[in-house]
């Protein structure tokens, strides 16, 4: 017998949830956003350049006696910070002028250091970026979040209506500045490893809003004398089942990742769980019913009167 986490009678009324669902979005959106200019990102090496080594000590270090045996080698002002547990710190320095040997010499000179001071220290990852690349990383990334989404505009407007399209693309800001506003609050380091991530998640929130709203227009060819708010519930709760499946899929293997894979995925791992989370819910509660909002039921009858008249002048 197939496993059915969604019943085939399932009728929840989520259009009459939809003022509370608005609600929640805009705070949500707006915390998000005010964390972002307050707090800003913890931007990683990938954009702020500079030279990054992954430290892993036996037993967890002083975080000011460490930075003091740091800026002690002479090599610039460090910055630490604890990398999944106490144990392991991420220590940042500006990068070194010269040839490409200036930054082994500076790892040369913090290694032999800590090695002096810390039994067991080892060192798990060294990362070096110029500014220049730093500033085209960011520019880079900055441009392919923005043409995904002025994609997805043109391409949900075209494949439907307008006002299909400015639903979708509220719901992916919202869920995009939401997963921003994430990283901003907990202080995740924020590198390209988290750009592919939000770009996969607007690419997963497109997919799963495009089945919905593909079935709302088929509805509303089905159903015409039916009020638009019945269309809608009708709507969604036929694709919950497919949605549901989806998403407990996924993050029942994301999940077993962030608990169990890797640190360097860790930040990855944690977007795509909370993405896929914001995601969903916002293509069940926003983005359909804000076609309400809209006017859908208008237009879409206006579409199809047209085309009955069309009909009846070939006829």
């Amino acid at each position: 017998m197939p496993l059915k986490l969604v019943p085939d009678d399932t009728n929840i009324g989520f259009v009459k949830l939809r003022f509370i669902a608005f609600a929640l979005t805009l705070a949500l959106t707006i915390g998000a956003a005010a964390l972002l200019a307050v707090r800003g990102l913890n931007l990683g090496v990938d954009f702020v350049g500079g030279l990054t080594m992954q430290v892993e000590f036996a037993q967890p270090p002083a975080l000011d006696t460490l930075r003091g045996r740091v800026d002690r080698v002479g090599v610039g002002d460090s910055a630490l910070q604890e990398f999944g547990n106490d144990r392991t710190i991420l220590i940042r320095l500006p990068l070194p002028e010269g040839e490409e040997g200036a930054v082994q010499r500076v790892v040369g000179k913090v290694r032999g250091a800590l090695e002096a001071d810390y039994k067991g220290v080892k060192f798990a990852r060294v990362e070096s970026v110029s500014g220049k690349v730093s500033s085209e990383l960011i520019s880079d990334g900055v441009k392919a979040v923005g043409f995904s989404m002025l994609f997805v505009a043109l391409f949900t407007w075209f494949r439907f209506e307008w006002y299909f399209g400015v639903s979708t693309v509220v719901a992916l800001v919202h869920d995009v500045v939401v997963t921003l506003g994430f990283f901003s609050l907990t202080w995740l380091e924020f590198d390209l490893n988290i750009v592919a991530a939000v770009l996969t998640i607007i690419g997963y929130s497109l997919n799963d809003k495009v089945v919905i709203d593909d079935r709302i227009r088929e509805n509303l060819r089905k159903y015409r004398q039916m009020d638009i708010k019945q269309i809608i519930d009708l709507s969604v709760n036929e694709t919950l089942p497919r949605t549901v499946m989806t998403s407990v899929t996924l993050l029942a293997a994301l999940i077993a990742l962030l608990l169990l894979g890797p640190e360097v995925i860790f930040g990855f791992t944690a977007a795509m769980v909370l993405g896929i989370i914001v995601g969903t819910y916002s293509s069940i509660f926003v983005s359909s019913s804000l076609l309400i909002t809209l006017g859908v039921k208008q237009r879409a009858a206006g579409s199809e009167d047209a085309r009955a008249k069309g009909a009846e002048r070939i006829g």
